[in-house]
């Protein structure tokens, strides 16, 4: 299971009721999350739901004004301390193709059978939290259907995630970058055999590698970002920068805790935390497998024989 959304749910809320929404959900919702006053989230994993987004289980039942939502989340980015999420459901569990049958809800806490499960303990990212959301016969307006219209749901969630991978490509390329620059730095105030670690052909080997690869990453992000600023298809393009860069901070971090030797495993150095960040890159948003997938059937499509 992949959990989705973990980095940008907030943003990918706002963005889908910027997009998708009625004049009246973007006057209601929009103001209160630009001044913070509501934190969002972005409800779509489940227990055996991540990566699959069509294989979700909980569903959403019309009964007069109201929708009757039932099921369960869990990955959940502001699940603890958020206030509204995007909530991804089923309206027709029957319909085929499965993406047919699922809508997008804005789902505010608050509200009977609206329950907050555990908060998730994690590795790393620690400076947001991840948890379980609980929906057991929770009505909803049907005013919050993002859009209006059912059966849009899987277009209105994925559709943000283009612009999620190229924002976590930009954290790879931040935790790649940012172990380069501890990684140098102590390479010039670490000697041994009489001079700094830096001049070293071993370190150097490292160090050149690092930094390529640093700026490789930094490349593939722009053009990505560069590329959704036009409005064009990125896909392909957010799931190279998102593979790449989010494999260029796990190794970047890896080869500087090689660098710092035993101190690499002291909390004394910031390095051990950009590992353990730097993992979850790899995983969340989609994980790097899927990606590459992504990529391959996007290269082929816009290339025929």
């Amino acid at each position: 299971m992949a959990p989705t959304g973990i980095f940008n749910s907030h943003l990918i809320l706002a963005l889908a009721i910027e997009k998708f929404g009625t004049d009246a959900q973007k006057a209601k919702w929009l103001p209160r999350m630009a001044t913070g006053e509501l934190r969002g989230g972005l409800a779509l994993t489940e227990p055996d739901a991540g990566t699959d987004l069509q294989g979700i289980r909980m569903t959403a039942r019309r009964d007069g004004d109201d929708y009757v939502v039932n099921g369960s989340k869990t990955w959940i980015s502001n699940g603890i301390k958020g206030h509204v999420f995007a909530l991804l459901v089923k309206t027709d569990p029957a319909a085929e193709p499965r993406y047919k049958g699922m809508s997008l809800f804005i789902a505010d806490k608050g509200r009977p059978g609206f329950v907050t499960g555990k908060k998730i303990r994690k590795l790393g990212y620690n400076s947001i939290d991840s948890g379980e959301l609980a929906f057991e016969d929770c009505r909803l307006p049907a005013d919050q259907l993002i859009g209006g219209e059912e059966g849009q749901g899987f277009f209105q969630a994925t559709g943000g995630l283009e612009l999620g991978r190229i924002n976590v490509a930009a954290r790879g390329v931040g935790l790649a970058e940012g172990a380069l620059a501890l990684a140098t730095a102590y390479a010039q105030t670490r000697h041994t055999m009489g001079k700094p670690i830096a001049e070293h052909q071993a370190i150097q080997l490292k160090l050149g590698e690092m930094v390529t690869r640093a700026r490789a990453a930094r490349l593939m992000t722009l053009d990505a970002a560069a590329a959704y600023d036009q409005g064009a298809r990125v896909d392909m393009e957010a799931g190279m920068a998102k593979y790449f860069a989010s494999e260029a901070a796990v190794r970047n971090a890896e080869e500087a805790m090689r660098i710092f030797g035993g101190y690499s495993y002291s909390k004394d150095y910031a390095i051990e935390r950009y590992y353990r960040d730097a993992l979850l890159m790899c995983i969340g948003e989609g994980t790097n497998e899927m990606q590459r997938m992504i990529i391959a059937r996007q290269w082929v499509k816009r290339n025929p024989a």
